[in-house]
């Protein structure tokens, strides 16, 4: 029998450890505290579990991932097209029928090398791989200490096992899931995990309920995150793929990437293309046929014919063009401070329907601002930015001056003073370093004309008692700097006419004679409700003429006067703090009962304050609502500040549904799905329940965008259509996991980028149409040749290839940066699983094909029977007749003369470049030698100018038809 198997030597690393007391869980580790593991256990428990490291999946190797490239039916039928033409040139070498001054296998060179350069092309995006697991196996593999065999050694994370004894100090990073057993002053930072900025404060004697959420398991330490204060003592619980982290790595390996809609739609119009030329060229060899009366001797000019063709209805710039197309559009977008990081996602942003956002950072500016300061007398509005010194006290929205107001003054030393942040002004910016709470007191302090740094040196702290989870408030003890004396008139806004300085605080005095009376004083912020518990009365002033301040009791009337006021701006979405105040004779005994010291407190007053709404989001969630996209709010805050955000944003309206993350874990996938559409706020809510409420979406057939910041965000980042990760607060894996990194971490930038995206998108679909409809009277030019019982085929497929690469590529280029229509973001987004074809796409392809056809066909017949290079006429006639299309098709509805020219420069000189390079290929002769063609004469050039502005006029005609019609039904 394996002896691991007995279940007290092998801890269970599934098991709720959380809910095990220390005795419990050192019992089922087999495992002696004090000594540690054996070395033979270490072997035999690596044996079973295995190395300490996440597991990934097999990926593709480079060499499958590039083959893969080839498996796209374009590609596919070029190379069919290849293979053929390159066969023919054998058997006419063979039959020395090829001409001396030809290039033998010139058409099969270049379309492989155009089928290469595409494969190369995808090949290269693609292999960005994700890289979120490499992300989170970083995190995973730390140095850590361990107690083995009696004795502390370091080791490499992977070889620890469930069942060590793991020593953290501060500045260590935890190599391991555990179970706390020994804990001095333990904080640890678990944001990378959670998504909660401030550091947890770890607890051993306690024992949690099974339900409780990984963010409260405050016995527990998790792999990957950092000890930033105290030491402790860790039974190692989980490894490997057993750990949070592990379970993270197996949700990312369970997301399946889906295509995106301009993968969908490339593929859709591949396959049309493909499957509408071969059906054309079965035709075109059956109709040549019965017209030579099944003579197969004109087999081979129909296969070439058919190559022609098959060349030409593939647009072997396209995949080039969509690529440049969408680099372009991450270099605008950088501009605005959001970067792709796969390029596909340029254009999926402009399908978004719905953007779930975190509220902290994102919507909001990340700095707690002071809104309200409420005393027993006065409830008092703050003004004022970020955490900017500057701003103004409004009573009943007149500002007042605070030295006015004697219970103020109190109070605001208490914020400076009760107080372990700092503020600085560096590179023309108000900065914290600290807590953003404590620095949002000092900024307020700062508005009332008080300064921390002077008055910190004259009230210098002495002793302290620190906030903790359990007392939820903390306590300072300051001693009077005796020179220069603070009593005095000039350093006071108040006092009185006894020759008696009060003291700041109200309570004890002393007189001139008598100037140690009163030495110390303790100034205690925290929760209000806690905070007042300890409280038997408060300041007071009788005559503010007179400006004299006292105390008087707490009666129970104000008890619910100042509850009241709590839950009035808590009910406000913001975050409330109360303050109190004790004068002590003389410093207490380090061994003091911190409980008996802190009773008999003196009421100062709440102080309420926010994280501020950024300026620029309520514009951006406007023009969110006008362009038919929702926005979302998804916040682990409190639910009324989470509806106060969203009401003041316009995100949600007044009495809207708040979905908290406990009554959501209540739901099942399908309640939830049905209940999404209705809730546009989710408070409490813990990261792993973003995965959960992005599936609940799609299932909705929402288009979504997600954001995220924490490793555990990473799951709902992947699933999301876009995955936005924050480029200021994110960690590593939440941006590989990514689609795109927000530089600036703000709301606004996610619209922005939305707007590129929908521009993008327009673009694409403008060059579409110019290229296809083009090739489509490419493909039905050289389909008539043979049926009108012409002796060649007017077209080579060098000749299709350099129209498709270069006559439709550069212009096709300049489209790419065509500027956005007005209504860009005044319009619903369209449907992401709309067809290439749809809104009319295809019937105009088809339309201006045939009528492009018709043009040239005219033209083919007329030169065949007049000159004798009609040939060459027919493929300039063509490649000109695309620079007047290009021009046209830079707007549905507004002619070219109502465009400004130069809104556009790169396609005037795409169309130029262009121009000329198709007047080197019909007069340079070393061009004609290998293109195949002749030097026209003036009368034949004038012809094919003519010609080619017919498919202008025509384009341009179709608009003013369009534009008449419509006005016709208004009219109507």
């Amino acid at each position: 029998m394996n002896p691991l198997t007995h279940s007290n030597l092998l801890p269970d690393p599934l098991k709720a450890w959380y809910n095990q007391s220390v005795e419990n869980s050192l019992a089922e580790s087999g495992c002696d505290p004090q000594v540690g593991l054996t070395s033979q256990q270490v072997s035999q428990r690596l044996e079973y579990y295995g190395l300490n490291q996440l597991e990934e999946k097999a990926k593709r190797s480079s060499w499958a991932m590039f083959l893969d490239q080839f498996k796209d039916i374009m590609l596919l039928m070029l190379i069919a097209v290849a293979i053929v033409s390159g066969i023919l040139d054998l058997i006419n070498l063979q039959q020395a029928s090829e001409k001396a001054s030809e290039f033998p296998f010139k058409d099969t060179i270049a379309i492989l090398s155009i089928v290469i350069l595409n494969g190369i092309l995808g090949y290269l995006q693609e292999s960005r791989a994700e890289k979120a697991l490499a992300a989170l196996k970083s995190m995973a593999s730390p140095k850590v200490r361990v107690l083995r065999d009696g004795r502390t050694l370091e080791i490499d994370s992977p070889q620890l096992v469930p069942g060590d004894i793991m020593l953290l100090e501060a500045g260590v990073q935890v190599g391991a899931d555990g179970r706390l057993i020994e804990a001095s002053n333990l904080q640890v930072r678990e944001s990378a995990l959670t998504g909660e900025a401030n550091a947890v404060n770890k607890t051993v004697e306690v024992e949690l309920s099974e339900d409780t959420p990984i963010g409260d398991r405050i016995n527990l330490v998790f792999q990957g995150t950092e000890v930033v204060q105290g030491r402790g003592k860790v039974l190692v619980t989980g490894t490997g793929m057993n750990t949070e982290l592990g379970k993270i790595a197996q949700m990312l390996q369970g997301v399946e990437s889906e295509p995106t809609p301009l993968q969908q739609r490339m593929s859709q119009l591949g396959k049309v293309l493909v499957t509408g030329s071969l059906l054309l060229v079965a035709l075109v060899i059956i109709i040549g046929l019965g017209v030579s009366g099944w003579d197969l001797s004109v087999f081979q000019q129909l296969v070439e014919v058919s190559l022609s063709m098959a060349v030409a209805v593939v647009p072997e710039g396209l995949p080039a063009v969509v690529t440049v197309t969408l680099a372009l559009g991450t270099q605008r977008m950088v501009r605005r401070h959001a970067l792709i990081r796969k390029l596909p996602a340029v254009e999926t942003l402009g399908s978004v329907t719905t953007i779930c956002s975190d509220k902290t950072g994102t919507l909001t500016q990340n700095k707690m601002v002071v809104q309200r300061v409420d005393t027993l007398n006065y409830s008092i509005q703050v003004t004022g930015d970020g955490y900017e010194p500057v701003g103004e006290f409004l009573l009943d929205n007149q500002p007042i001056a605070t030295e006015q107001y004697p219970e103020l003054e109190p109070l605001l030393l208490a914020c400076a003073l009760c107080n372990d942040a700092i503020l600085q002004y560096e590179q023309g910016e108000w900065k914290i370093l600290g807590d953003p709470t404590e620095g949002a007191l000092i900024a307020l302090a700062g508005k009332g004309g008080v300064d921390k740094e002077p008055l910190s040196q004259r009230y210098s702290r002495v002793d302290e008692i620190p906030f903790s989870s359990e007392r939820k408030r903390m306590s300072v003890i300051c001693q009077w700097d005796s020179s220069p004396d603070p009593f005095q008139p000039a350093n006071l806004p108040y006092s009185n006419t006894k020759g008696e300085q009060p003291w700041p605080f109200g309570q004890a005095t002393r007189t001139t004679e008598n100037p140690q009376l009163t030495r110390y004083m303790m100034l205690t912020k925290g929760s209000p409700e806690l905070v007042l518990e300890h409280c038997t009365s408060s300041v007071h002033h009788d005559d503010r003429a007179a400006g004299t301040l006292g105390c008087q009791p707490l009666t129970e009337e104000q008890r619910q006067q100042i509850l009241e006021q709590n839950n009035q701006m808590a009910g406000a979405g913001l975050r409330v703090l109360g303050f109190a105040y004790k004068s002590l004779d003389r410093l207490s005994a380090p061994e003091a009962d911190h409980e008996i010291l802190e009773q008999g407190l003196v009421w100062l007053g709440l102080v309420g304050m926010l994280d501020a709404p950024r300026p620029e989001v309520l514009e951006a969630v406007q023009r969110c609502r006008n362009a038919g996209i929702r926005p979302i709010m998804i916040t682990g805050d409190h639910k009324l500040t989470a509806r106060a955000i969203a009401q003041d944003l316009g995100i949600a309206n007044h009495g809207d549904q708040v979905l908290t993350g406990q009554e959501l874990q209540k739901l099942s996938q399908v309640d939830l799905e049905e209940q999404v559409d209705q809730v546009s706020i989710y408070a409490r809510v813990a990261p792993e329940h973003k995965l959960r409420i992005v599936q609940a979406l799609q299932g909705r057939g929402k288009f979504v965008a997600m954001t995220g910041d924490g490793v555990n965000d990473a799951p709902a980042l992947k699933q999301a259509d876009i995955g936005i990760a924050m480029g200021i607060t994110g960690t590593d894996v939440s941006k590989e996991a990514s689609d795109m990194v927000l530089l600036d971490d703000n709301f606004a930038t996610i619209v922005a980028a939305t707007e590129e995206g929908r521009t993008v998108y327009d673009n694409i679909r403008r060059f579409i149409r110019y290229i296809l409809g083009s090739n489509i009277g490419e493909v039905l030019t050289i389909a008539a040749a043979p049926i009108m019982g012409l002796p060649d085929v007017p077209l080579t497929p060098l000749q299709i290839l350099w129209m498709n690469l270069v006559t439709d590529g550069l212009p096709a280029l300049a489209l790419a940066v065509e500027p956005a229509e007005p209504d860009v973001m005044k319009r619903s987004p369209f449907s992401p699983r709309e067809s290439i074809f749809a809104r009319g796409l295809g019937s105009y392809m088809v339309r201006i094909g045939i009528v492009f056809a018709i043009f040239n066909i005219t033209l083919m017949a007329i030169a065949y029977g007049y000159f004798p290079h009609w040939k060459t006429m027919v493929f300039t006639t063509l490649c000109i007749a695309q620079m007047g299309h290009a021009l046209a098709v830079r707007s549905n509805k507004r002619i070219t003369l109502e465009l400004n020219p130069f809104s556009n420069p790169y396609l005037l000189l795409a169309v130029t470049v262009t121009t000329l390079l198709q007047l080197l290929l019909v007069y340079v002769p070393f061009l004609q030698d290998f293109f195949g063609t002749e030097p026209l004469t003036i009368m034949e050039f004038a012809v094919c100018l003519g010609f080619s502005t017919s498919l202008f006029v025509w384009v341009e005609l179709e608009k003013l038809f369009i534009r008449w019609s419509s006005k016709g039904k208004v009219q109507g």
